[in-house]
């Protein structure tokens, strides 16, 4: 099992980026790929996927996301590609948070992942969450969030903005502010 792939980007691709590694190149799909740039030394947590037609690779920036992504793939009828998807659209701390509260519509709302999957995931994960073990040091977790936060969120949602693009945005602006305060500032952001 390759569990480690450190060396430097060569290129990056629609689903994943080309790691140098003793001269040879590894395709690892991976999330996040906007804080990736060719020429970057980066080390990633892997897994390997095995199929019958192919051996894929899936990276992960820290530990704790491959720990989340393993998870998800206990989860009946989610593989490495619905996982990969599902961290993209929401972040390991609101996954677990929505787990913890039981809520999937938190999950769902917040991070535009379908009803259905916010369901399975939350009611799969139940018992199984606690074997994450992290803390998300210097992360925003939604567990945070003020009443104005989640009043800007559903205000932008209204006017038809992306949940995960919206969800970000507000997570770069911060706590603390007005609910008109961040509507301004966030539009200003996705416009």
């Amino acid at each position: 099992m390759i569990r480690l792939v450190q060396g430097e980007v060569a290129t990056i691709t629609g689903n994943g980026v080309v790691v140098l590694v003793g001269g040879l190149g590894y395709l690892v799909h991976t999330t996040k790929k906007t804080t990736i740039v060719p020429g970057d030394i980066l080390t990633l947590h892997t897994y390997l996927a095995v199929r019958e037609t192919a051996l894929d690779l899936y990276g992960f920036l820290t530990e704790t996301e491959l720990a989340c992504f393993e998870l998800l793939l206990t989860i009946p009828k989610i593989g490495p590609k619905s996982a990969m998807q599902i961290l993209e659209a929401a972040d390991v701390s609101l996954i677990v948070e929505s787990v913890n509260l039981g809520d999937a519509a938190h999950l769902s709302k917040l991070s535009g992942i379908g009803k259905k999957t916010a369901e399975k995931i939350v009611v799969e994960l139940r018992d199984k969450i606690e074997t994450l073990t992290f803390v998300t040091a210097g992360s925003t977790t939604t567990n945070a969030h003020t009443a104005s936060y989640n009043d800007a969120f559903d205000t932008l949602l209204t006017l038809g903005y992306n949940p995960v693009n919206v969800r970000r945005v507000l997570e770069e602006l911060g706590q603390g502010e007005t609910t008109s305060s961040l509507v301004k500032q966030a539009l200003q952001k996705l416009s």
